[in-house]
């Protein structure tokens, strides 16, 4: 652990080609402090999936990966391509901050982030940060940052075709053509993903009868190309466009566009300096058809970030970052205000020793809006061998109001408050044999937290504590590869003592996979404990626990087989309520079939 440490240096002063590399590597890190690290070197608690961990699981939505992240709970109006929204250790839907190559892709309306319209196939990796992170990137990192890098080449020239077929009418078809040389790498891809669906709710009146399909057509592009060892720059596209329809009066569906660009110039100038400059621009568009009630809400954001790293030695660095992004608002409804900017500038100190590192940061950040908000982060990390180390930190975050809270013409408040938290943690980290053990236990306080009152109005009101013990667990059990863990929560409004609504306070999972020779089978159980609908905690959802089962067959070394059945037991279940207290289904078993090609070219 002690040479682990000290490796991080020498990661901050390596040729800037391996920023690459490191999306393909289950221990590194890049979203924790933006910029590649070592995770064992970092003080967040963090989950990472490779592109090998989401080909082994077969998920299918971004929320199937998310849902075995620790202390991290899903909830979905229905079936695939339905209204999702993740909770990390307890925090609301719009309190973790979602990004996709390094931009926000949240709804500036609503503030919640549209990842039911992301498809898995154009995703390279995930990573996860569990605790505030807003010392870094400033609005929406109080309960954490999920950021979803795409698709990327490799050497050498590679097609993929995959088709698959599934239950509900589901099909899937994914094309893509990828490569490099030492110099450039390229990907190209697109995909038609779409399926009948399911009855989503329990309401049988009218049109909310049918089932209610999804249908998404997604293209994805990169190219980054390194002009000499020390200069690179790059560039990602992705787009996803298509139509999802859903149970309420007037028989809706959605129109729906999510699209990120990001263009970057990265310079090492010199063994000390490295400098990089990152331009983007977000968009998430939604119409809903309606004959009741008809809308379009579009956001448009444009970004921009200059970071730089200084290493004064092995045991100095010092990160400092410019960030600038602006928010428009193209809707149908009433807003008295329809664009704001937001303006920042952070620095982070860490010290690397051999016993002892340290890490302490600061954020200013300047918003157009309500003012300005600074935020603080600091930790320690002791080694206290070369396979154990703990690591006591103090976060804080904030959460700026929405468009809707601020600037509709219905109900608006133009004088909230940030939402802001501060958040204690202790970890430990172990390495013993072929088992490596995570727990991180946490305090977790909101002020100001924005709810709505009586009249429908948003205010500042509210505040809440969230208690937290999160245990993981990765080992190969008699040639099985093993990774389970489980969090206990407790997250309760202060005012009322009431749990916070659609969060259990109890998650296990568990996946274990094993290749015999040209086949593979894996299994995943999922768990959560009973949840309320409601702040009020009149309306109980069950808890429940499903089973999954997978199987793969490598053919060739360019062809291969995966079957995927998920909640094989059967089970009904219900992660929220619609507005008339019916509870939204979750398909009961769901059996998925694909080819996948890869040949050399």
């Amino acid at each position: 652990m002690k040479n682990a440490l000290l490796l991080l240096p020498g990661l901050l002063a390596c040729a800037v080609a391996q920023a690459n590399d490191a999306l393909n590597l289950p221990e590194t890190l890049i979203t924790a402090s933006r910029q590649v690290e070592e995770r064992s070197a970092s003080s967040a608690a963090s989950t990472v999936f490779t592109r090998d961990d989401i080909d082994r699981l077969q998920p299918y939505s971004v929320a199937d990966l998310l849902r075995r992240v620790p202390g991290l709970s899903i909830t979905t109006n229905g079936g695939l391509g339905s209204l999702t929204g993740i909770s990390l250790r307890g925090t609301s839907v719009t309190q973790t901050l979602v990004l996709v190559d390094g931009q926000r892709i949240a709804s500036a309306s609503a503030g919640q982030p549209s990842l039911e319209f992301i498809n898995v196939d154009q995703i390279e990796r995930v990573e996860v940060i569990r605790g505030p992170r807003s010392a870094i990137y400033g609005s929406d990192a109080i309960g954490g940052v999920v950021q979803i890098f795409t698709r990327q080449g490799s050497q050498g020239l590679e097609a993929r075709v995959k088709l698959g077929v599934g239950s509900n009418q589901t099909f899937t078809r994914d094309l893509a053509l990828s490569g490099g040389n030492g110099q450039t790498r390229f990907a190209l891809g697109a995909s038609l993903n779409e399926t009948d669906g399911i009855n989503r709710t329990t309401n049988s009146v009218g049109g909310d009868r049918d089932d209610d399909g999804y249908r998404n057509r997604a293209f994805n592009a990169s190219l980054t190309h390194n002009f000499t060892d020390d200069l690179e720059a790059g560039v990602r596209l992705l787009e996803q466009t298509g139509n999802t329809e859903y149970d309420l009066m007037g028989d809706p569906e959605d129109d729906f566009s999510l699209s990120t660009a990001a263009a970057h110039l990265q310079w090492q100038v010199n063994n000390l300096w490295r400098t990089r400059l990152e331009v983007g621009h977000s968009e998430d568009r939604r119409d809903t058809l309606s004959s009741t009630f008809p809308s379009s809400y579009d956001t448009y954001r444009d970004s921009a970030s200059w970071l730089n790293n200084l290493s004064f030695s092995d045991a100095h660095n010092l990160q400092l970052g410019l960030d600038w992004y602006e928010d428009r608002l193209s809707s149908t409804a009433g807003f008295d205000n329809d664009e704001r900017y937001n303006q920042a500038a952070f620095a982070q100190y860490r010290f690397s020793g051999e016993q002892i590192s340290a890490e302490l940061g600061m954020r200013h950040d300047d918003n157009e809006q309500f003012g300005s908000e600074n935020t603080f982060n600091g930790a320690l990390i002791f080694a206290l061998s070369d396979n154990q180390q703990v690591v006591a930190s103090y976060s804080e975050g904030f959460r700026a109001p929405t468009f809707n809270d601020l600037y509709n013409a219905f109900g608006a408040n133009p004088n909230l408050r940030p939402e802001q938290s501060k958040s204690y943690e202790l970890q430990w980290r172990g390495r013993f044999a072929e088992t490596v053990f995570e727990a991180s236990a946490y305090r977790m306080d909101i002020e100001d937290l924005i709810t709505l009152d009586a009249t429908w109005t948003p205010q500042n009101i509210s505040e809440v504590r969230i208690n937290g013990l999160e245990l993981t667990a990765e080992r190969d059990i008699l040639g099985w590869y093993t990774v389970a863990s489980a969090t206990w929560l407790d997250p309760r409004d202060r005012a009322t003592g009431n749990q916070l609504p659609r969060r259990p306070k109890r998650l296990l999972s568990i996946d274990t996979d094993r290749q015999f020779g040209d086949f593979g089978v894996g299994f995943s159980v999922v768990a959560n404990s009973t949840r309320y609908n409601d702040a009020a905690n009149t309306q109980e959802l069950a808890g429940f626990g499903t089973l999954e089962a997978r199987a793969n067959w490598l053919m060739s070394d360019t062809t291969r087989w995966d079957l995927a059945v998920s909640n094989v037991l059967e089970k009904e279940y219900a992660l929220s309520n619609d507005f008339a207290g019916n509870p939204y289904r979750n398909e009961e078993l769901n059996a998925r079939l694909s080819l996948t090609w890869t040949p050399q070219l």
